[in-house]
């Protein structure tokens, strides 16, 4: 583990720390960027502009946002496993995120992270949500099954 890194206490989360969050690595590799959070899926077939990377489901708490580059954190998947064929068109057009958190893993969700080819950690050890905020930089290590949040300002 890094020099200055702690685990902490579940459920205790403070301004300016960083945090590592377990769970079990899927696609190999690390990615670091900042954090885009769906709380609620996206729809597959109307959720998501492959061309562009952005969410166009209407009224989804993320529309007009985009996947590009960032450290996806996603409840799951809505839909058929055709779900996961608008995450592949977006990172074929170079527009797909650089890395996946997954709390659960599930069939749609597992191709996701297939077809996108990118570090993921999913089935993990406790709830993002309440500590991953959107703009938190976070590091995704798909080798040893880590997500490493640094909490925004």
């Amino acid at each position: 583990m890094p020099a200055g890194v702690h685990i902490r206490p579940m459920g205790q989360v403070k301004e300016m720390e960083t945090i590592v969050i377990r769970g079990r690595g899927v696609v190999p590799g690390t990615a670091k960027g900042t954090a885009l959070v769906f709380r609620e899926t996206i729809q597959g077939w109307s959720g998501l502009d492959e061309a562009t990377g952005k969410v166009i489901e209407k009224g989804h708490p993320a529309e007009g946002q985009t996947i590009h580059g960032v450290v996806l954190v996603l409840s799951g998947g809505k839909g058929s496993n055709g779900w996961s064929s608008h995450f592949h068109a977006a990172r074929v057009r170079g527009i797909g995120p650089c890395a996946l958190v997954l709390p659960k893993i599930d069939s749609r969700t597992g191709v996701a992270a297939a077809v996108c080819g990118v570090p993921t950690v999913v089935d993990l050890e406790e709830d993002p949500f309440p500590i991953i905020r959107n703009g938190d930089l976070v590091t995704v290590d798909g080798t040893s099954g880590t997500v490493t949040i640094q909490k925004a300002s």
